[in-house]
């Protein structure tokens, strides 16, 4: 049984709120992502998809990460609503975090904003900061999203979440 949801503080968004199927949205909040010793992303350019129960997931161009930086790793999932996603390691120097970021080549209608975007898993990257706060990851290794401050839960991937 899901515990009630936190109710929000003034500044603040409940994963309660967001809607199913989820939304995208473009923001202009600054994400810099480091891993390896680096900062491999810097970037105002990015999109949340927002979706009941989960932190949102910032999708950034893909052309923001450095060249030879996202190779291909093995498998794919499927999102009811997204696609197909396809999962890239992130490589940089001698440092490799194997299929922790992940794209959709061809989304879903409704989904278009997501092409030649990608997301990375939080937990797998050095650290990562959304308007100068540092993300933390959500709980799980499958979901992929983002608690800032700024967004309350309860969230899917906590012990117990299986059957929200």
């Amino acid at each position: 049984m899901k515990p009630p949801a936190v109710r929000p503080a003034p500044g603040q968004e409940s994963v309660w709120d967001y809607p199913r199927p989820p939304r995208v949205e473009a923001t202009t909040e600054r994400v810099i992502i480091r891993f390896g010793g680096e900062t491999i992303l810097d970037s105002t350019d990015a999109v949340r998809v927002l979706e009941t129960s989960h932190p949102p997931v910032y999708y950034l161009p893909r052309s923001a990460f450095r060249s030879g930086m996202l190779v291909p790793a093995t498998g794919s999932s499927v999102c009811e609503f997204k696609g197909t996603a396809k999962y890239l390691s992130v490589r940089v120097g001698g440092a490799v975090a194997e299929s922790s970021a992940w794209y959709y080549p061809t989304p879903s209608r409704g989904f278009e904003e997501l092409a030649e975007r990608v997301a990375v898993y939080p937990a797998a990257m050095d650290s990562i900061e959304v308007g100068g706060e540092t993300v933390r990851p959500q709980s799980g290794d499958f979901y992929g999203g983002w608690i800032t401050s700024r967004v309350v839960g309860p969230f899917k991937g906590e012990p117990g979440t299986t059957g929200w």
